[in-house]
């Protein structure tokens, strides 16, 4: 019997579970390598080599060449993980996290501070099946 989920009726919303972990887990294993200094520099001297001594699929692949991501967080990326490809750019976290976002990084810094966003809007899809 397959375990119910949901939260996956959470629109724009993509939980961090197991499957996500067994389906990124060379995307995210590839994200923490880039904590050590030498393969920053590799990767940045040449992402394709770099990234294809990691058994990641395409999709993944390109959607780290694309920093996407939302594309990675979708394709199995846990947010910790992948933010270790923006950083390895120079970015600073509020910077990665803006880009998934319609908000740049002092609008989204504005955002949090502000207390963060209204909920209004933030339902489960069912909830607007009339709507469509």
């Amino acid at each position: 019997m397959a375990l119910e989920k949901p939260y996956l009726d959470i629109p724009g919303t993509t939980v961090f579970d197991t499957d996500q972990a067994a389906k990124g887990y060379h995307l995210n294993q590839f994200a923490m390598s880039l904590m050590r200094a030498g393969n920053r520099e590799r990767f940045k001297a040449d992402e394709d080599a770099y990234l294809d001594e990691w058994p990641m699929t395409g999709e993944q692949k390109q959607a780290v060449r694309d920093r996407d991501y939302n594309r990675m967080i979708e394709l199995g990326g846990n947010i910790y993980f992948v933010a270790k490809v923006g950083a390895t750019d120079g970015l600073n976290y509020v910077q990665i996290v803006s880009s998934m976002t319609t908000n740049d990084a002092e609008a989204h810094a504005e955002m949090m501070i502000g207390g963060g966003r209204s909920p209004d809007g933030n339902r489960y899809l069912h909830e607007w099946e009339h709507k469509r």
